[in-house]
């Protein structure tokens, strides 16, 4: 088969259900899970506790998120299945997250150095900052305060990932990344609802 017929012979009809809701369910989960954990405390952390949080993250979070972002990716890319812009934006937000998510998993499962990760919330400020100005900018404000969420959690997390040298600092900067994550990871279930209401019972949420 020629190369050149390989897009008409793939090309999928638009479809008006992209896989938003797995998205925002793997992290609005996860975001309860740690937020609980990190704000108050509960339950205290332990080797068991590490490996029940890690196991959490590499699978809602990390492996939902990377599924809808390369869902989306394909849609848009491949199979023209999706044609509104601002999901290369989720696109690259949920595949972004999701595999960083695979990593903070594993990370807090192994017990390993949070100091690694300053970096890390250096990147993911600045693609949440990102998400800001595109959601915003085509008018999605809802989706928009989720990355205003994630701007907050990463501006906090790098001094969190500080803890081992500043122990007072990173233990508040840690209480405070599960107060913003708590927030966000409840927007995120309103955004779940909001979505499966929308496309099954026609409601017109803010979405």
């Amino acid at each position: 088969m020629s190369v050149s017929l390989i897009p008409s012979v793939v090309s999928l009809p638009q479809s008006p259900f992209p896989p938003l809701a797995v998205g925002f369910m793997g992290l609005g989960t996860g975001y309860l899970i740690y937020g609980i954990q990190e704000l108050f405390g509960y339950p205290a952390r332990d080797d068991r506790v590490d490996f029940a949080t890690g196991m959490w993250g590499i699978w809602m979070p990390g492996f939902m998120q990377f599924i809808a972002g390369v869902y989306l990716f394909l849609g848009l890319t491949l199979f023209g299945t999706f044609r509104t812009p601002a999901l290369y934006m989720a696109a690259l937000a949920f595949t972004s997250y999701g595999v960083h998510w695979f990593a903070l998993g594993w990370n807090r499962l192994r017990g390993t150095d949070p100091r690694v990760n300053v970096g890390m919330t250096i990147a993911f400020l600045l693609i949440s900052i990102l998400g800001v100005i595109i959601f915003f900018k085509v008018g999605d404000a809802p989706v928009g305060g989720v990355f205003i969420g994630l701007v907050c959690v990463y501006a906090v997390d790098f001094f969190a990932s500080l803890k081992p040298d500043l122990p007072k600092l990173g233990g508040l900067a840690e209480r405070a990344v599960g107060f913003f994550r708590l927030g966000t990871g409840f927007w995120l279930m309103y955004l779940v609802f909001a979505v499966a209401l929308n496309f099954i019972l026609k409601y017109t949420l803010p979405l």
